[in-house]
């Protein structure tokens, strides 16, 4: 038996729960399809925080849609209740020609954000925990600070049902197909046959998969976040005395961290940015080794001593990159009926508020005004 629907959004984490919100919000018949439970800890959306910034490194281009998804991540508090995101403010560290404090900085002049640059001595002197060596300097942005992504999974989801969608868990899908004509579109689950008349595609890591005629080169990597008990307790890490931070080392590793935000033995968040292992979603190594555990260790020991003190635990995530490491938002070059979101790199869950206003927009409207000419597939199209 079938059933019709407006839309179908296949995967309901960081991207696909925004997207179901906003779609039901403008009255559209949701139907969403997750085939774990909702905020699940086996893709990209877990682990208590992900860094929220606007001085973006990565590219200016990002800028407007940050400013915006501000904006929307207010509004879900809003409506909610729920604080999903935190200013604390946040440290972009590294040599002065790092990518990490020149790109944060040319955002900043592009698009005349405030910022502050400071000096190894004056990072120190503000934030004690900090250990820079002599010639890194910082950007700091008093408007960064972080997300809770099961937060904001379980907000949107919650109020997409609000809105009147109809959302399914533990239905895994099996395949999809778009109709030639351009309207219309079949899932086939492990429940059951559905139609609608359009399709959100936000797999996550399962995206290489199910969008194999995207024409993207996908590669999913495994990434480890760890949680560090301080040597002289939790207080200096706490949200209020601690700013996130992002830390080029001087042999250009990333790393980055927050705050805590638990209470008592929950820790300090810190990760590798760009130091993941191939992996796919079957194969994925969950345990996390002392090898590992003692990589980190190198860098703190020499960076954030204090926050060199006992393991507590280390969870996987995985992220699932594009060749250039910008995101894919988009209709499908071959079907516009379907609207695609993949490919965000270790880097878009602070996007994820704006992503799903974009993904409603180019559903109902095909089109959208907010600037995503960068995240478009066909520009893989020509190498």
């Amino acid at each position: 038996m079938s059933t019709h629907y407006d839309v179908i959004v296949i995967g309901l984490g960081a991207m696909g729960s925004t997207a179901a919100y906003q779609l039901a919000k403008r009255g559209q018949r949701v139907l969403g399809l997750e085939q774990f439970g909702p905020a699940h800890d086996q893709g990209s959306s877990h682990g208590g925080s992900r860094i929220i910034r606007q001085s973006y490194f990565e590219d200016p281009a990002y800028v407007p849609l940050l400013l915006r998804a501000y904006e929307l991540w207010d509004e879900i508090k809003r409506e909610s209740g729920e604080e999903i995101m935190t200013v604390t403010g946040g440290l972009m560290m590294g040599p002065p020609d790092s990518l990490t404090v020149s790109g944060s900085i040319k955002s900043s002049k592009q698009w005349d954000l405030a910022y502050e640059v400071l000096e190894a001595t004056d990072i120190r002197g503000r934030f004690p925990v900090f250990n820079p060596s002599p010639n890194t300097i910082a950007l700091y942005e008093e408007k960064a600070g972080f997300v809770r992504p099961e937060r904001s999974v379980y907000t949107h989801l919650l109020h997409a049902e609000k809105h009147g969608a109809d959302l399914r868990f533990f239905e895994s899908v099996q395949s999809w197909e778009a109709h030639p004509s351009g309207e219309g579109v079949r899932v086939v689950t492990n429940n059951g046959t559905y139609e609608a008349g359009k399709v959100v595609i936000s797999a996550g890591a399962w995206a290489p998969q199910i969008l194999k005629d995207l024409g993207v080169n996908l590669q999913v990597e495994r990434h480890i976040q760890m949680f560090f008990e301080p040597t002289r307790g939790i207080e200096p890490f706490r949200v209020g005395n601690q700013p996130i931070y992002i830390w080029e080392a001087d042999d250009n590793v990333q790393l980055y961290g927050f705050p805590s935000v638990g209470i008592g033995a929950e820790g300090a968040k810190v990760a590798f940015f760009r130091k993941g292992k191939p992996c796919t979603p079957e194969t994925i190594d969950r345990n996390v080794h002392s090898d590992e555990v003692d990589m980190m260790r190198e860098y703190l020991a020499q960076g954030i001593p204090q926050l060199n003190g006992r393991f507590l635990q280390g969870k996987t995530c995985m992220y699932t990159n594009t060749p250039d490491e910008h995101f894919v938002i988009s209709a499908h070059p071959n079907h516009p009926q379907v609207a695609v979101a993949a490919g965000f790199s270790g880097h878009g869950f602070k996007f994820a508020s704006v992503v799903g206003e974009i993904l409603a927009d180019l559903v109902i409207d095909g089109k959208t005004n907010h600037p995503i000419d960068l995240f478009s597939p066909q520009r893989f199209a020509y190498q």
